[in-house]
């Protein structure tokens, strides 16, 4: 094609475009914005970026006939500090290795504190996380936590072998409500001490929802004791979750100097902000996705 056949071919495009919008004099004079910024037009009194802050209007926009959507790489539609207090969650049992790659990388997406599985999948996680700050979290004596000292410490030791940076481990529920406290206390010693010397922190689940509020605050008190870096609520697998009592009380018992970890039933934006204002440092969570993009509407 010559410069002047295309030319011409560039004029016929632009009069057929004109006719179909119409004559120049009785088009609407274009409106002072940035890009879909345009609130006159579309909702008034706003002044954010549809794509980036408003999930709505990004849908409207792709029903409308849009293929792609442009957004500042400066601004994001989800709360990062919503997204960094959950730890990305899949312990079903049926999991599958697709499942949890699928998980993994909803954690990078969205840069989520970690995610959490059982340890079979740990050297799967690690290398689908390779290179990103989401840290590997694993499960010990999960979910019943009945299991031996022994068992725990060599099952985090395997753990952390395979590149795990987080153990959630579930406290020896029937020894606390027997008020073998030595026992509980060491249980959790020994697995702090070689989860510590691989600088990995340690989780103590609780299973509040078998424990009345003496027995919690008992169990808090022996995690202090016993060096744990966080106390969390459930396995999710017990009779109830996380609630705002509980994670209040647990804050009250523990203080500043340790984590509080709520989990359990947590499955909207509004259960992680009562948790959040409740004292909760951490959030476990399957519906982590839907949470954190509730954030953008």
């Amino acid at each position: 094609m010559t410069p002047a056949e295309l030319d011409r071919l560039v004029t016929q495009i632009g009069e057929e475009i004109l006719s179909r919008v119409g004559p120049a004099d009785a088009r609407p004079a274009p409106k002072k914005g940035e890009g879909l910024n345009l609130p006159d037009e579309i909702c008034p009194g706003c002044v954010q970026r549809c794509a980036q802050t408003c999930a709505r209007n990004t849908r409207e926009i792709i029903a409308a006939g849009a293929d792609r959507v442009s957004a500042s790489e400066k601004l994001t539609k989800i709360d990062p500090s919503i997204a960094a207090l959950i730890d990305h969650t899949i312990l079903k049992p049926d999991a599958t290795r697709a499942d949890v790659v699928k998980v993994c990388r909803e954690a990078r997406q969205y840069n989520f504190a970690s995610v959490c599985v059982n340890p079979y999948w740990v050297p799967l996680v690690r290398a689908e996380l390779l290179g990103s700050p989401v840290k590997v979290c694993t499960v010990v004596g999960f979910p019943l936590g009945a299991t031996s000292t022994e068992a725990k410490v060599a099952e985090t030791v395997a753990a952390l072998r395979s590149g795990a940076q987080e153990i959630d481990m579930v406290m020896n529920v029937g020894a606390l409500r027997s008020g073998d406290h030595e026992a509980v206390k060491t249980d959790i010693q020994q697995v702090v001490k070689v989860a510590h010397e691989a600088r990995a922190i340690v989780k103590v689940i609780l299973e509040t929802a078998l424990l009345n509020d003496n027995e919690k605050a008992v169990a808090c008190t022996l995690c202090k004791l016993a060096g744990a870096d966080f106390v969390k609520t459930s396995t999710g697998f017990s009779t109830g979750g996380a609630t705002a009592h509980d994670v209040a009380l647990m804050r009250s018992v523990v203080g500043p100097e340790m984590g509080v970890k709520a989990s359990g039933g947590i499955r909207t934006l509004q259960d992680l902000q009562n948790m959040a204002a409740a004292g909760a440092s951490r959030i476990g969570a399957s519906a982590s996705v839907k949470i954190v993009e509730a954030t953008a509407a």
